[in-house]
């Protein structure tokens, strides 16, 4: 099969990620922290160097910083449900996901805070909206940075200072762009930065990160056995232990440390840069042919590896379906969990056709995709 949804969860992953999960089953299975022999020292000495790794990836403030999730919606969850006091104002924009969107939606039905909503212009925010946003009471700017449906990465280095000099926190999603956008916590001021481990980072399913920056005190949403202080009956409050609880994924842990490191050595811009030239191809694609669209604006400076097509005459899950059945080739389809853009771009309800390559997409991977869509533009399939 040709994959090209990367955008939901990498696939393959490299090597060296498959190498580490299969010497973590064998040799560091065991429970870290909970017994002084060699295999759960092994499996703590694991996890902490995951921490050390992303730290370094990130240029985090350190690894005690980095709390352990089990994918990105764990992580957003972690940061929003333990930050508000009542009364709160949240800034956040139409092009979250629904794993940033529903969890303050949820506190906004609860009488605990007011959302304000920034809208987008073809799938980019404008800083001096975001300045005009904030106001009094605002306690956290929530956005994502990346779009996972128009794939347009957000002016963050021009947004985060103008959070910083509210006096508001800064939640960045960063799903969808860590792995391909660098992101550099000493020079960029980003309170909190919620990572998912399956997708551009390369690690299995059931991984992701939370960073915590020195401004932000995030409460515990889950308390039970950790890491950390294991006497008494109250949770540890000290980082990273007080955001985790309960027995971790360690087999996740390893294949995603592996694979944050394979990024390092890759570069996220070299990777940002191949898979923007592949679509670039498909743009042309589209350009060529009447009644298909790319949703967005098309900027390759400041985009990553993925692209929504707005097929005029053809129903985007049924293309997927298509694409699948006669052409052997994955693709996505539909709103994408974000309804809110799709609401701003049109497309709401049918979505759009999203195309996602990764590291191991080939150019010939391209070209089949690309017959494949002519082939049924020209009503052929």
């Amino acid at each position: 099969m040709i994959y090209l949804d990367n955008a939901a969860t990498s696939f393959p992953k490299p090597e060296s990620v498959y190498r580490a999960v299969k010497t973590c089953l064998r040799q560091q299975m065991a429970n870290p922290w909970k017994g002084q022999y060699r295999y759960s020292a092994e499996a703590q000495r694991m996890m902490e160097g995951a921490r050390s790794t992303l730290d370094t990836c990130f240029r985090g403030e350190g690894p005690e910083r980095w709390a352990h999730t089990f994918n990105g919606t764990d992580s957003l969850n972690m940061a929003i449900k333990g930050l508000f006091k009542p009364g709160d104002r949240v800034v956040t924009s139409d092009l979250e996901h629904d794993s940033l969107i529903r969890p303050l939606r949820a506190l906004e039905r609860a009488g605990s805070i007011r959302i304000s909503t920034v809208p987008s212009d073809r799938g980019y925010l404008d800083p001096g909206s975001v300045r005009k946003a904030l106001g009094r009471k605002t306690a956290l700017v929530a956005l994502t940075h990346a779009s996972n449906v128009m794939g347009t990465v957000q002016p963050i280095q021009e947004i985060a200072p103008i959070v910083r000099e509210s006096g508001a926190l800064l939640l960045l999603d960063a799903a969808q762009s860590a792995g391909l956008v660098p992101i550099d916590l000493r020079t960029t001021p980003i309170d909190l930065l919620a990572l998912s481990g399956h997708k551009l980072l390369f690690g299995p399913t059931g991984t992701g990160a939370l960073y915590v920056g020195p401004r932000a005190e995030p409460r515990p949403w889950r308390e039970g056995d950790t890491g950390g202080e294991a006497k008494g009956e109250s949770h540890p409050s000290e980082l990273p232990y007080r955001l985790e609880g309960g027995t971790p994924n360690v087999l996740g842990i390893a294949g995603l440390a592996s694979g944050v490191a394979w990024v390092g050595k890759k570069g996220p811009e070299r990777l940002r840069q191949r898979a923007v030239a592949q679509l670039q191809r498909v743009v042309d694609w589209v350009d060529g042919h009447e009644g298909w669209e790319v949703a967005g604006r098309w900027e390759p400076d400041t985009h990553i590896g993925v692209l929504s097509l707005i097929p005029e005459d053809h129903c985007p899950e049924e293309m997927v379906r298509i694409l699948d059945e006669r052409f052997d080739i994955a693709t996505r389809g539909g709103l994408h969990d974000a309804p809110a853009i799709h609401r701003t771009l049109g497309t709401y309800p049918a979505g759009t056709l999203r195309i996602s390559p990764g590291p191991f997409t080939t150019d010939d991977d391209i070209t089949a995709l690309l017959d494949a869509l002519s082939e049924i533009a020209e009503g052929r399939s």
